[in-house]
């Protein structure tokens, strides 16, 4: 697998997760997170932002099996392997009832909301806030479901059944842009809040160069 070498602070904790995930039994992490594997091709079929990958054990490799979108994040962030490796090695499959919880509803998020609005809702915020058509044309692209909410809403979906709502209120002369993030209840079973700021992190970068 070809690691990004730029960011220590990422490469380190991917290339722990890499060896836990190489010792990880991968019929349990199917069991448990409802990833199907392949003992004869020994990969799992992930389903990542909408695209479908054949992820590799024990030596973590990810090939898209389709064409999505323009942008493969897997491929070219390595925040998006640690989720991915996380994941696999923590998740598990969950059903949400509906609801959606604010970063402050979750597990310690209050404890992490500082990180989480600067990293997450000030960026997409100001980000995309004055241009909601190219948010609008990036969401679609990863055929992302309109929400009726904000000046312009989406819905995306990290893992089968974990849902993130996009929520933009478009600036103007006299108020800044301004966005909330909401994360389907289901998110406390599979991730820590630490996490959900990752999340976050890599569906803007994917939109960012979706735009």
């Amino acid at each position: 697998m070809e690691i990004e070498k730029n960011n220590n602070k990422e490469l380190v904790p991917l290339e722990h997760y890499l060896e836990e995930y190489a010792k990880a039994s991968p019929e349990e992490m199917s069991s448990r997170t409802g990833m199907p594997y392949d003992a004869e091709k020994q990969q799992f079929e992930v389903t990542f932002f909408g695209r479908k990958y054949a992820v590799a054990w024990p030596e973590f490799s990810a090939t898209c099996l389709d064409d999505a979108y323009g942008f493969d994040a897997l491929e070219k962030m390595n925040p998006a392997k640690i989720l991915v490796v996380r994941f696999l090695l923590e998740g598990a499959t969950a059903n949400g009832t509906g609801k959606f919880l604010t970063y402050r509803e979750v597990p310690w998020g209050e404890l992490y909301y500082r990180q989480f609005n600067g990293r997450c809702m000030m960026r997409l915020a100001y980000g995309f806030g004055n241009k909601l058509d190219a948010f609008k044309k990036a969401m679609e692209a990863m055929h992302a479901q309109p929400v009726k909410a904000g000046d312009a809403a989406y819905q995306a979906e990290v893992f089968p059944g974990y849902f993130v709502q996009f929520l933009l209120w478009e600036g103007d002369e006299e108020f800044a842009p301004s966005s909330q993030i909401l994360f389907s209840d289901n998110f406390p079973a599979g991730f820590h809040a630490e996490d959900l700021v990752v999340v976050c992190d890599v569906l803007i970068t994917i939109l960012k160069n979706l735009q």
